[in-house]
């Protein structure tokens, strides 16, 4: 589990830390293709922070249904991640995380 992170989201907000980056791939033809060309991938990440929640159109307030430490899925966001203490994460949306890993 990483560090307790000092950052806290908004709202319905989400801090998630990625797992390794996989980088550049190359086909067995020798044409290398870059990370940033692949803007859809599936990624994997932990929670390291959580927002309140939100309220909905009635105003009844809605916590967030993930919790720091969960292991998700989420597709890859084309918001650059954010770099807190020289580790970059990535602050997304609750409805931008597509599964819990149990």
């Amino acid at each position: 589990m990483a560090k307790k992170l000092s950052l806290v989201p908004l709202g319905d907000r989400i801090v998630v830390l990625p797992a390794e980056k996989e980088g550049e791939k190359k086909l067995a033809s020798g044409i290398i293709i870059p990370e940033t060309v692949d803007k859809e991938k599936l990624m994997k990440g932990e929670v390291v922070s959580v927002g309140p929640g939100r309220r909905n159109d009635e105003g009844k307030h809605m916590p967030t249904e993930v919790k720091v430490g969960d292991a998700v899925f989420f597709k890859k966001p084309w918001d650059e991640p954010i770099k807190f203490d020289g580790i970059e994460y990535y602050v997304l949306s609750e409805s931008d995380i597509l599964g819990i890993i149990k």
